[in-house]
């Protein structure tokens, strides 16, 4: 009778290690303080196969820079938005701005990339398409603001199979050389 009830009592904790252990790897982007070393593309992986990615910003004559970030949710997984807002922030600080949606659309990966459904918000969730392995969710941000030499950029956060992930903060800084903004680590 002992042996029977100290299993059950186990039990629970032998399901709870069959979850997914996801541990964040990198959640801030900037390996250094100066964040001086020019970054081609980062991608953050999440649980269950969803992945973020970024390029450099394409920066504005203003001083303001356009940010694109893609997701790839695949078959049957979604993941809910705990926020509708990308912020602007200043290296692990405060608010400096909220970028502007420009565009969100989402394409199966085996359609052809003019085939796309145009969101106008950013949605409450990804939900992946049940034709294709791989949904691919695409965001365009503006901010026209003139940005400081150095900021982050912070993404919503996500819930995933009903647990909270954080996100990655994206790191940016100036390249004086390049004449642009670019990702930083």
């Amino acid at each position: 009778m002992r042996l029977r009830h100290s299993a059950l009592l186990v039990l629970p904790l032998l399901l709870a290690a069959c979850g997914d252990s996801f541990t964040p790897v990198d959640v801030y982007m900037a390996k250094t303080p100066e964040c001086k070393t020019w970054q081609e593309g980062s991608r953050y992986d999440l649980p269950r196969g969803i992945s973020v990615s970024t390029t450099p910003p394409v920066t504005l004559p203003d001083g303001g820079a356009e940010f694109t970030f893609v997701y790839l949710v695949p078959r049957g997984e979604r993941a809910l938005f705990l926020s509708r807002e990308y912020h602007v922030t200043a290296p692990k600080g405060p608010v400096l701005a909220k970028a502007e949606l420009v565009s969100f659309y989402q394409r199966a990966t085996n359609s052809r990339p003019e085939i796309v459904d145009v969101i106008p918000k950013v949605p409450d969730m990804l939900v992946a398409g049940a034709t294709s392995d791989d949904t691919i969710w695409r965001v365009r941000l503006r901010v026209k603001e003139k940005l400081p030499e150095r900021f982050d950029v912070v993404p919503p956060a996500f819930e995933i199979a009903l647990t909270k992930y954080p996100m990655r903060t994206f790191t940016y800084r100036y390249f004086a050389d390049r004449k642009a903004f670019g990702l930083c680590s």
